[in-house]
């Protein structure tokens, strides 16, 4: 996949302000930090408070993270990270990612969330509500496909 991501191609969009602590010797952000950087993308789909995914006593484990680094980021500043749904399963979601600082794409990831039962440990099937949600979460009509290189 070759086209570069816009932050229009996804209808998600969170928001990290970069601390110092952020940094390496090299004086970019630090390549762990990206990996946070997603998690906040997906915890503010996943787990909002006033309209939670999840079914009762479930929760979302990850199980699987690719990313792309694509450019470094730069402190002092604040990143977008922007979230899409890609494919919505019986008990999980892939989700694509990107983050862009100052409009700039820096890095992609693809992740697969899967909804369990936190008594069993058990994969346990996504509620029929929360799929109509994450499904409207998907690429926007006119957004690039094929933007997510991670994998």
């Amino acid at each position: 996949m070759t086209e570069t991501p816009r932050p229009g191609d996804f209808p998600r969009h969170a928001y990290d302000k970069l601390r110092y602590a952020d940094t390496d010797r090299l004086g970019h952000v630090n390549n762990a930090v990206f990996s946070t950087f997603f998690e906040t993308g997906r915890v503010e789909l996943l787990h909002d408070p006033a309209a939670p995914l999840h079914g009762p006593g479930c929760g979302f484990v990850i199980a699987r993270v690719a990313i792309d680094y694509v450019a470094e980021i730069l402190w002092p500043g604040k990143v977008d990270i922007a979230t899409r749904v890609a494919s919505v399963g019986r008990s999980s979601v892939r989700l694509e990612q990107a983050l862009f600082q100052d409009g700039r794409h820096v890095a992609s990831a693809e992740s697969v969330v899967v909804h369990v039962d936190l008594a069993a440990r058990r994969s346990s099937p996504l509620p029929p509500a929360s799929v109509a949600a994450l499904e409207a979460c998907r690429r926007p009509p006119g957004a690039s496909e094929g933007a997510i290189r991670a994998g």
